[in-house]
């Protein structure tokens, strides 16, 4: 009982791993169930068996990738040995370098048109970086590093910046993204005008 449990688990992570994986290579449109089941080697009905529909699989598969984006932001958010201005732009930093060495993904988790019930996981990630953001600011406000704000207004208002500003960079092969890079972290902590700011 227990071995089929975790032989029926390992087919469903098959399935989602291979479900990331064919998004990371051509996109969400790609990813038919007849391509994931293919690259995950099982019977397109087997796709079915663990996910009841090609929404679910992949609003699945976009609340893990956008959930593992939000954790390394949240991640540098917290480091408090350094100040919070720093700390914002390596997390501007992190977040636009990885999406950048990975645009097809990227473009998937941000821009791409999908399901409705993808787009809600996209919709709740958002409003999940939104939030590790506003928590920094705020910290920012009380160790007056930053000029006060409205913490979740201003970071809401630079999760759309920054979606929106690498959305283009994403199709276009240029190798060096540094000054596209150096100007989103220019752009912010000017936006939440720090007191010292680090670009």
């Amino acid at each position: 009982m227990v071995e089929r449990a975790a032989r029926t688990a390992g087919t469903r992570d098959r399935i989602a791993q291979a479900a990331l994986a064919q998004v990371a290579a051509g996109g969400y449109a790609s990813a038919t169930v007849n391509a994931v089941a293919h690259r995950a080697g099982v019977a397109a009905g087997s796709v079915y068996t663990h996910f009841p529909s090609k929404a679910d699989l992949f609003a699945e598969v976009f609340r893990e990738a956008n959930a593992g984006e939000l954790a390394l932001v949240a991640e540098i958010a917290a480091r408090h040995g350094d100040t919070v201005p720093d700390r914002l732009a390596a997390a501007v930093n992190a977040w636009a370098r990885r999406a950048l060495a990975g645009p097809t993904l990227a473009w998937a988790l941000m821009g791409e048109p999908v399901d409705p019930a993808v787009e809600l996981e996209r919709l709740a990630s958002k409003r999940g970086f939104r939030d590790v953001f506003a928590a920094l600011l705020d910290e920012g406000v009380a160790r007056r590093e930053i000029q006060p704000l409205d913490a979740r207004t201003v970071a809401a208002a630079i999760v759309g910046a920054m979606q929106e500003a690498l959305l283009g960079p994403l199709a276009d092969p240029e190798d060096n993204h540094d000054p596209l890079v150096g100007s989103l972290i220019s752009f912010v902590l000017h936006a939440v005008q720090a007191k010292e700011l680090q670009v």
